[in-house]
């Protein structure tokens, strides 16, 4: 699997401040939108680890962790190597 996937909430501030981020690095990815769907959470948690919170975002394989942790990605540089990496395939 490559690209970028994020399991969103439409109205969760979390979720608006990751995709804000990965629009602002221009990032194209797949949005799973989970209002009211408990199947598709349960497939979320099961690709996280159990993590149940949202939001729930993939770098490629790489599950990456929610807001906080994409936020932390990009304060420590991490997040554009990543990006990249999966942008040339």
């Amino acid at each position: 699997m490559t690209g970028v996937e994020i399991y969103i909430w439409t109205t969760c501030p979390f979720c608006i401040r990751a995709k804000k981020l990965l629009d602002s690095k221009g990032v194209d990815y797949t949005e799973y939108v989970l209002d009211g769907d408990e199947e598709g959470r349960a497939a979320m948690a099961e690709r996280s680890n159990g993590r149940r919170s949202l939001p729930q975002i993939f770098i490629g394989d790489q599950h990456v962790g929610g807001c906080d942790d994409i936020h932390a990605l990009d304060a420590e540089g991490k997040l554009d190597p990543m990006l990249a990496a999966i942008a040339q395939g």
